[in-house]
Formats: C-alpha cells, sequence, structure tokens
C-alpha cells in the first residue's frame, strides 16, 4: 500500500494510469463497436477516454522543465551515440511539449484563432522523432549487449565447432537466424530494462506513424501499442531500477 501511494503521489505515476486508463477505453471501444447492442456502453467509453486525455494534458504541462533538464542531462552521457541520440530526442520532446500545451490553450478557448490541425501535425512529428531517436538509442544498445554476450560466449568455449557433413547454404543460413535470435533473446534477458525500454518505444511509435500517415493503422492497434506502453512506464516509476541508464 505504501509503494502504491508513493507511486500516485508522483505527477508521472498518475499520468502513466490515466494514459493506462485512455487506451484501455481506446481498445475496447474499438473491440465493442460492431456489436449492434453495445452503443451505450461504446458512447460511455468514448466520454471516459476524452475525458481521461483531458486530464492528462493538465499533468503534461510541466513537462517541458522535465525534457529541458533531460536534454542538459543527456549531453553529459560519457558514450557520443546516446549522448546525441537522447539529446536530439529530448529537444524533439520539448518541441512536443511546447505544442501539446499551444494545443491545450486553444482547447480551453483562450486562444481559439490558432491552427489546430497544423500544431497537431507538428506535434506528432516532433513526438515521432523523439521516439525514433529513443529506438536508434535502444538499437545500438542491444548491439553493444549481444557483442558482450557473444564474447562471454566464445571464451566458455573451449573448442571449436566442426562443421557437419552435407553443409549446405540453406543450413548456414537457417543456423545463423536461430543464433541471432537466441544471441537476441540472452542479451534481452540480461538486461530487463532495455528490453522494457524497447517495447516502450515500439508501442510509442504506433501513434505518429498513424497520425503522420506513414503506417496507417486502426484504434485496436494504437490501443493496445498505448496500453502496453503504459504499463511499461508503470513499471519504471513503480520500480526505478528498471529505467533504462544512461552511461
Amino acid at each position: 500500500m505504501d509503494a502504491f501511494i508513493r507511486f500516485t503521489n508522483q505527477t508521472q505515476g498518475r499520468d502513466r494510469l490515466f494514459r493506462a486508463t485512455q487506451y484501455s477505453c481506446m481498445l475496447l471501444r474499438y473491440l465493442l463497436e460492431p456489436k449492434a447492442d453495445k452503443e451505450k456502453v461504446v458512447m460511455k467509453l468514448k466520454k471516459l477516454e476524452s475525458s481521461v486525455s483531458t486530464g492528462r494534458k493538465w499533468f503534461r504541462l510541466g513537462n517541458v522543465v522535465h525534457a529541458i533538464q533531460a536534454t542538459q542531462q543527456s549531453i553529459h552521457a560519457t558514450d557520443p551515440v546516446p549522448r546525441l541520440c537522447l539529446t536530439l530526442a529530448s529537444l524533439n520532446r520539448v518541441i512536443y511539449f511546447i505544442c501539446d500545451t499551444i494545443l491545450f490553450v486553444r482547447s480551453i478557448g483562450l486562444a481559439s484563432g490558432i491552427n489546430k490541425e497544423k500544431w497537431r501535425t507538428w506535434a506528432a512529428r516532433h513526438y515521432y522523432y523523439s521516439v525514433l531517436l529513443s529506438l536508434v538509442r535502444d538499437l545500438y544498445e542491444i548491439s553493444l549487449q549481444m557483442e558482450q554476450v557473444a564474447h562471454d560466449r566464445a571464451k566458455r568455449e573451449k573448442s571449436p565447432s566442426r562443421e557437419p557433413l552435407g553443409y549446405s547454404v540453406a543450413d548456414e543460413e537457417t543456423e545463423w537466424l536461430q543464433s541471432f535470435l537466441l544471441l537476441l533473446f540472452r542479451s534481452l534477458k540480461k538486461h530487463p530494462p532495455l528490453l522494457l525500454d524497447t517495447v516502450k518505444n515500439i508501442c510509442d511509435i504506433l501513434n505518429p506513424l498513424d497520425q503522420l500517415g506513414i503506417c496507417k493503422s486502426n484504434p485496436g492497434i494504437i490501443g493496445l501499442g498505448g496500453l502496453v506502453s503504459s504499463i511499461a512506464g508503470i513499471i519504471t516509476v513503480a520500480y526505478p531500477q528498471m529505467k533504462l541508464k544512461t552511461h
């Protein structure tokens, strides 16, 4: 109970819970819409989704400051690849939050002259860049982990393996794929925060891909991706040791 109270006392924790609720409503609405006797439930889910989305905008008002702080921290990373990726990702996130704030100001009627579609496109574009750069960083970290696992395995092997008789090109390609997948599995199993961050970013990128028309999807896939991403975010907030560290 104490851990739950600490979690909900954090702005990020409340935002993750609201986000999980929002995308759960989207996913349920998509699943129930084809059923003729579920119109009232669908309407209630739609209203709840809209209300939760509005509530999340209040939580995000101060996120520009957090994104600026993240930019300052990423500049000091020792490895140049994560430093570049995370710095650019944080800068794009700053621009995204600025666009999001402007859209929120328009939605509550304080500035009706704002071009909603233009700012929404800018927000989606910079959010897409931010998540894409974070994914590049994840892939780089995965390659380092795979290299380390491969090195450790090579050290443990006492004698070189011999090729079996009748070895064909097809056998070689199949073995290479199996070795690669096994190496990837062991690398991610050894580093759970990296697995969690990668899954989260893959799920996060679905929404901007759809909004920008790069890869159109449906509310069901976006809702499921958003829900999985939110659960991953909840885990990193509740258990800080599961958050991918910057070296």
